[in-house]
């Protein structure tokens, strides 16, 4: 089965869309490709392609961990199988 989802790092917190047209309520296959396991998520909003996945439940403030390293922190809750952008992760930098 071809993964709707690429996770890089085992300790990664987020997925990447790697197919366009994920919707809300879908099934999706997520490969962990450094453990090359397979797991499934459902969705919560549609994803769309490159856009990243949580794969685990969000409060503001929480950080967001993609291959292997800190990229943000949450500033809008999110569960587990939301859309993660810049509606609701932004950089510590700034």
């Amino acid at each position: 089965m071809t993964p709707e989802i690429l996770v890089h790092d085992h300790t990664d917190t987020v997925g990447v869309a790697v197919v366009e047209g994920i919707d809300a309520g879908q099934e999706l296959t997520c490969w962990v490709m450094d453990t090359d396991e397979t797991m499934t998520i459902t969705s919560l909003d549609p994803i769309p392609l490159g856009h990243k996945i949580a794969m685990t439940d969000f409060a503001d403030g929480d950080t967001v961990i993609k291959y292997g390293h800190d990229i943000g922190r949450i500033v809008a809750p999110c569960s587990r199988g939301g859309h993660i952008h810049v509606h609701n992760l932004k950089t510590k930098k700034w």
